[in-house]
């Protein structure tokens, strides 16, 4: 009997695997498909290549805007596309290496559970003290018709030619990252978003300014719409229907990706061995614990937070719990991203989250143009939003779009984790020049 199965080799699976065995755990791993999961092979890391490319793109248009003349110097997509299948190899060689340690075992296969310490993979059994179910999640599409002529950002990142035309339905971080991407390369793109703002988790003085960026650099982004149906017209052109305010409206593209969100993949055998299942995905504790002693559920199969970084940090709990040890990760301060030009990033509540809440709140902000590494890198629109508590002085959220802003967050994630005031904040020394000057100019403010 080994003392740990995981099933599903993402970041949460494979990371917390390499960790138990370091503690002298012996560790079965479980993958139905390829090492690393979906943010390796299907998700963060290969749209993170392509958005880096596309930035090259955008720098090089933005070079012929100031005179400078690039030669021949260009990337196309077919050059991006084998950029990222290099990278996503890359990464996927490190993770097999790292699974190929001591005390891991890799079992290929799909994972259907027998009893709550016993699984059947390829008609073998194998049983564990405790099994993690890390699984995952898929795309999810909507009840219309003509949904099955959509692509999935599963389909988009193995398109290696792009169409001329791509309509996108879903306004959230994927579909706003693909849209970014797509449009630097000469896609005409169109995004269609049911609420009335992009990217509904965001802070919505976020949100429109990355609008109102993208819009500039001509994405037609569509708000408050109801996708209805999609069809394919003789032309072969695919026609997407939509409700916008009582009025049905349509647009024609080449090409029509679904990005309305994922859902949990459930191993087969939960209902047998009763595990509780919700609409989110697999209910857990606060340890990451099941109902079913032994039984644990990790990133986003249980739909706590659907980030390959909170897959991880939830790991870590799990297996602090597994050994009987205290754990320090506090999974209510997990910072997000969006990889677009410029980047957005953010951690704890918006100011409607606070209002919502009725919390005594004061809100600052500080933008780009006025910082000196800002200016010198032509990077100039963006801007800080921090949110501090009035009376206990700690800062209960941050909204960053800028460029960096998903490694400018991190500063402010440090501080929350260590219930640092904001005038601690303010009164640390920052280098000069850098853009964490903008986080300190947002501090001070208080």
């Amino acid at each position: 009997m080994l003392d740990l199965i995981i099933i599903g080799a993402g970041p949460g699976g494979y990371e917390m695997a390499a960790e138990a065995a370091a503690h002298g755990l012996t560790v079965g791993i479980v993958e139905r498909d390829l090492l690393g999961g979906t943010c390796l092979n299907r998700g963060c890391i290969p749209t993170k290549a392509l958005c880096r490319n596309a930035e090259v793109v955008n720098l090089i248009k933005e070079a012929a805007q100031w005179g400078v003349t690039t030669g021949d110097f260009t990337i196309d997509y077919a050059t991006a596309f084998a950029r990222k299948n290099e990278v996503v190899t890359q990464l996927r060689e490190g993770v097999a290496m790292l699974m190929g340690q001591p005390n891991i075992t890799v079992i290929n296969g799909e994972a259907s559970f027998k009893d709550a310490h016993t699984i059947v993979v390829n008609n073998e059994q194998y049983e564990a003290r405790n099994i993690v179910i890390a699984t995952g999640s898929a795309p999810r599409g909507l009840p219309i018709e003509g949904a099955d002529l959509c692509m999935t950002s599963d389909d988009i990142l193995s398109m290696d030619t792009l169409p001329n035309s791509l309509c996108i339905v879903g306004g959230g971080v994927i579909g706003m990252e693909f849209a970014a991407i797509f449009q630097s390369f000469g896609v005409e793109v169109t995004v269609i978003e049911y609420c009335k703002e992009i990217l509904p988790p965001f802070d919505k003085d976020i949100a429109k300014r990355l609008k109102t960026v993208l819009t500039k650099r001509g994405i037609k982004i569509i708000t408050q719409a109801a996708v209805k149906a999609v069809a394919k017209g003789n032309d072969g052109l695919l026609t997407v229907t939509y409700d916008a305010k009582g009025k049905e409206q349509t647009v024609a593209a080449e090409r029509v990706l679904m990005s309305v969100g994922r859902q949990p993949i459930l191993p087969a055998g939960l209902d047998t061995i009763g595990v509780n299942v919700s609409r989110r995905g697999i209910e857990v504790d606060e340890h990451m614990h099941t109902n079913v002693d032994g039984v644990y559920a990790i990133g986003d199969v249980n739909g706590l937070c659907m980030l390959a970084h909170a897959a991880s940090a939830q790991g870590e709990v799990a297996l602090a719990h597994i050994l009987g040890k205290p754990c320090h990760v506090r999974l209510d301060i997990v910072p997000s991203a969006v990889f677009t030009v410029p980047e957005l990033s953010m951690v704890g509540l918006t100011e409607d989250q606070c209002a919502e809440r009725e919390l005594n709140v004061v809100v600052k902000k500080a933008f780009f143009r006025s910082n000196g590494k800002a200016v010198s890198m032509a990077e100039t629109d963006g801007l800080v939003k921090m949110i501090v508590d009035a009376d206990t002085r700690k800062i209960v959220g941050c909204h960053i779009c800028g460029a960096h802003a998903a490694d400018l967050i991190q500063e402010v994630v440090m501080a929350m984790n260590a219930d640092a005031t904001v005038d601690q904040l303010a009164s640390s020394i920052h280098g000069h020049p850098t853009l964490t000057e903008v986080v300190m100019a947002a501090a001070r403010q208080f």
